[in-house]
């Protein structure tokens, strides 16, 4: 009986080995990617918003786009709706460091409940350029449905809520148009997960469909592990007057250098 036990559960655990993908698991488990709300590697989040265009199936309670702004905060977000859009300002420039340079933050209250989104970032707020995303799903997800994470790369949403879906701006870097060590704006665009929309490989995606009220991807937050501070105005303003003061000084005392050095009997 102990040995029909032993083999049951190594059956089992064998099976969910072969039905895993390729990609990292949940949360919490060995190999995830998942970035933590409280990481301390986080140098900053989310400080302004533009463009917030929300899809279908959204109700008036989840269209508070300021939800989506400052620390990870599962119970405060901002719906997308289906196939909807926001854009993300931040105090800096995001650029490129070792590793992931920011994580975006959906408020999932499972490890296999989850609502998908492309990322897309920008330099000027003109030109987007949009992360690749891959989706193993095989067929369609019901409203409360489930989908494996380790099926799930490079879209939003891959986590539960409270830990982000790191994204390395290095996956572009040779991108034209894209300066990845000046990055300024980070677009959310939801999936619509019925299958419609083909993910990087031409595979459709598949995520819980349809949901309502709170519709589409619930954008809580993101953050940034790699963020350069723009100065505030006041501070350049100081630092420019700075720059003028010495670059006169200088002046002053070349002009006396040059004065002592003149040859006295050729003064008038």
């Amino acid at each position: 009986m102990r040995f029909r036990s032993l083999l049951f559960i190594a059956g089992v655990t064998l099976a969910g080995f072969v039905h895993a993908g390729p990609y990292a698991p949940a949360a919490g488990q060995p190999g995830s990617t998942a970035v933590s709300g409280n990481d301390p590697s986080i140098a900053g989040w989310a400080t302004g918003y533009l463009n917030y265009l929300p899809g279908p199936n959204v109700s008036s309670t989840f269209k508070t786009p300021q939800d989506a702004l400052g620390p990870a905060n599962p119970s405060s977000t901002v719906s997308l709706g289906d196939n909807g859009v926001i854009t993300l300002t931040f105090a800096g420039a995001i650029f490129n460091g070792a590793g992931a340079d920011f994580a975006v933050f959906e408020n999932s209250f499972s490890d296999t409940f989850l609502e998908l989104a492309w990322v897309e970032v920008s330099s000027d707020g003109s030109h987007f350029f949009r992360f690749p995303g891959f989706s193993n799903t095989a067929s369609p997800v019901s409203s409360f449905g489930s989908i494996d994470p380790t099926n799930i790369d490079g879209l939003a949403g891959k986590y539960r809520g409270g830990f982000g879906t790191p994204f390395d701006l290095n996956l572009l870097s040779n991108v034209p148009g894209l300066n990845v060590n000046d990055v300024r704006y980070v677009r959310i665009v939801d999936i619509l997960g019925n299958g419609s929309v083909l993910d990087s490989l031409q595979h459709p995606i598949y995520d819980p469909t349809p949901t309502v009220d709170s519709g589409g991807f619930d954008l809580d937050a993101v953050g940034v592990m790699h963020l350069a501070a723009v100065p505030e105005p006041s501070t350049l303003a100081l630092l420019c007057a700075g720059v003028i003061l010495l670059w006169l000084s200088m002046l002053r005392r070349g002009r006396t250098a040059s004065t002592a050095l003149i040859d006295p009997t050729q003064r008038g």
